[in-house]
């Protein structure tokens, strides 16, 4: 027994060095061919950063009221904290603007997921240029940018394939169309051009008179009522000479272009190589109940190179998305065709092959896996009331400065200092064993905290720092609990080998309740508070996993080695654990089978023997 506990302790201590040896390899490799630095990042109150001031950008009749502008604040606060615990802070101001600060200094790729509306919306393809076959309804056209690429296929199962335009699936069931123009072609940022004077007459209405199948032929003047969001009767002569006068290759050829969810929209793809004719919104952004980015599995399991969205949908959304599957997935092209698009501009449009009965979509495209986690993360939020625009962004010194920090990193020195005293008197020589365990618990924090800066962006503020001052009475408690409890046990007569195993089971229960209780605290504070709180709670959290990792992995395994030895397990009165200092409890034979208790030892060395009680 005694040699299985030895082989514990040192495996114990070889997996606390494995886990330094990662943790350390990581940040210096993560510093030599990366962008990770050697030092914890600071927060907004201790290094200062950038502040932002958004106004709101009003089309189309819109109007900022309050409720409005507070929405798109909650959305902005939750966009920037999944950025990572940075601290940042989200106000809104008396003239209908937004004040983003936040510490260091943003990209644009963290402009834009502050700002950008990020709506997302599924839409029926009434009209194409990457259409097989021209409709009626669909005028006439050739297509822009160069020569379009051979028609993908599809696999067995209905897998899409890739396309120059990306692929969109849902739950890996349909299919892309033929394929569209090469991605070569001109790049622009134009997405749709219903002129001023139609985007009030794209709705059509009723008539006595209508072309076979409900369609509405150029320039006919006749229409039919909608039946749903695929029907061609959704085209209007308005709207065939809105798609043929459009040009998605000249910049800002939607500029200022409203997009009504209840009617049809003239648009382009995001890279400016098809134009269409969409129907109204099946699907909205608001039905969005997840959105999670990865690469794509393939058919047997295996992770690909493929970059995906995967969206799923709840309430009306879920069954919208359903119906729409089943319905397209009997029609021609290109009313067999789901648009996905966002904020105006198509990312992909496939056409079902089958229909999707549990409603899940993957959007794949042209994405890099950190603009698609981006993306799934704008998403995940809700798309913002309003669109804004970066009116100005300014530098901002530190709110409290390095006074503050001193002063705070003075208090959890003096705190550090009287633990260690309190233990050197309290302890001896085993009080050394505290000192050893903190300065590996305050190693693992440094190397945490800086690795989460440069994987998460995680801001170290004074809240922070508190928490990390907190924790130093944490760990000491874990320790205390600990040796009392061996100690306890020397006590009632047990050798000290005996006594660490069973005091360490009976101080494992406790520690583990307390600081299960520390971390259940520490995240329903991180969940329910605000920034400035939420640094302290996330640091309190994560030193208590801390103190649990260095009490199960260096605290025991060092104490039960050291109980063999002669210093220790002999008991020397300096060890801090001598039975006579203690008043240990003597147990020897009595003879005749009978065991005696001598009572316990009184410190002075004077006094050995007692009359025993035999049992």
């Amino acid at each position: 027994m005694a040699a299985g506990a030895t082989r514990g302790a040192r495996r114990g201590l070889l997996g606390l060095i494995a886990l330094f040896l990662v943790l350390g390899g990581l940040l210096g490799g993560t510093h030599l061919w990366g962008t990770a630095g050697l030092a914890p990042k600071l927060g907004l109150d201790l290094e200062g950063g950038s502040q932002l001031i958004l106004s709101p950008v009003v089309t189309g009749g819109q109007q900022v009221t309050t409720d409005r502008l507070n929405q798109a604040r909650d959305i902005i606060v939750q966009r920037v904290d999944a950025n990572g615990v940075a601290g940042a802070e989200v106000t809104t101001t008396s003239d209908n603007k937004i004040v983003v600060s936040m510490p260091g200094t943003p990209d644009r790729a963290t402009l834009d997921a502050i700002r950008k509306s990020s709506q997302m919306q599924f839409r029926g393809v009434l009209c194409s240029t990457s259409s097989t076959t021209q409709p009626a309804w669909c005028p006439a056209t050739t297509p822009i940018g160069p020569a379009p690429l051979p028609t993908a296929t599809a696999t067995g199962t209905g897998t899409a394939t890739g396309t120059a335009t990306g692929t969109a699936t849902g739950a890996a069931t349909s299919t892309p169309p033929a394929a569209s123009a090469s991605p070569t072609g001109t790049s622009s940022t134009a997405k749709s051009a219903i002129p001023q004077g139609l985007r009030n007459a794209t709705t059509p209405t009723p008539s006595a008179t209508t072309p076979s199948g409900g369609v509405t032929t150029a320039g006919s003047g006749t229409t039919a009522t909608p039946t749903d969001p695929n029907s061609p009767a959704w085209v209007t002569p308005a709207l065939q000479r809105a798609y043929l006068a459009l040009d998605c290759s000249k910049p800002g050829a939607r500029e200022n272009i409203v997009d009504i969810s209840a009617k049809p929209l003239v648009t382009c793809s995001t890279d400016g190589t098809e134009k269409y004719i969409l129907g109204p919104v099946i699907v909205g952004g608001d039905s969005i109940g997840d959105a999670n980015a990865g690469y794509q599995t393939s058919q047997t399991g295996a992770t690909t190179s493929v970059v995906e969205i995967q969206l799923s949908f709840t309430g009306k959304g879920k069954q919208a998305y359903i119906d729409a599957s089943k319905r397209m997935v009997a029609l021609a092209d290109p009313l067999n065709r789901m648009a996905t698009v966002l904020d105006g501009e198509v990312i992909v449009a496939p056409y079902f092959s089958s229909a999707i009965p549990d409603g899940n979509a993957s959007i794949t495209g042209n994405f890099t896996i950190v603009s698609a986690r981006a993306l799934a993360q704008q998403l995940k939020f809700g798309a913002l009331p309003l669109s804004f625009q970066l009116e100005t962004q300014t530098q901002i010194s530190p709110t409290l400065g390095s006074d503050q920090l001193r002063l705070g990193l003075l208090a959890g020195l003096v705190g550090l200092l009287l633990v260690v005293i309190y233990s050197l008197f309290q302890y001896h020589t085993l009080g050394m064993v505290t000192v050893a365990s903190l300065v590996v618990a305050a190693s693992l924090t440094y190397l945490s905290i800086t690795l989460l800066g440069w994987s998460h962006n995680y801001r170290l503020d004074m809240a922070g720092v508190t928490g990390c001052i907190v924790a130093i009475g944490v760990t000491a408690d874990s320790f205390i609990v600990y040796f009392e409890r061996v100690r306890d046990e020397v006590r009632e007569g047990r050798p000290l080998r005996s006594a660490v195993e069973t005091g360490w089971r009976r101080a494992r229960r406790t520690i583990l309740a307390a600081d299960g209780v520390n971390f259940l605290a520490a995240v329903v504070l991180y969940t329910l508070a605000s920034a400035n709180v939420r640094g302290f709670a996330f640091t309190l959290g994560l030193t208590t996993i801390i103190d649990l990792l260095v009490v199960m992995l260096f605290t025991h395994p060092t104490v039960a080695l050291l109980a063999r030895t002669t210093f220790f397990g002999g008991g020397h009165p300096w060890s801090g654990l001598d039975p006579e200092r203690l008043g240990a409890k003597t147990i020897r034979y009595a003879g005749r089978g009978r065991v005696a208790v001598d009572p316990p030892r009184r410190a002075t060395p004077a006094v050995n023997d007692y009359p025993g009680s035999a049992l």
